[in-house]
């Protein structure tokens, strides 16, 4: 996986974590949501790479 792919993956993941936490702050229950989804796509996206990691050793 490369270091760029790793903070935007990163970087997706804590912006997740900061709508979701807003949403909670604010009784936003879409925001809410909106956070986890984008904490579950980049966690998804950091699988496939690492997925693609052992294929290329």
């Amino acid at each position: 996986m490369g270091a760029d792919d790793k903070l935007s993956n990163k970087a997706e993941e804590l912006g997740g974590k900061v709508k979701e936490g807003a949403g909670k702050a604010t009784d936003d229950k879409d925001l809410e949501a909106e956070g986890k989804g984008d904490q579950a796509g980049a966690n998804l996206k950091q699988a496939g790479e690492k997925i693609k990691d052992v294929f290329k050793s």
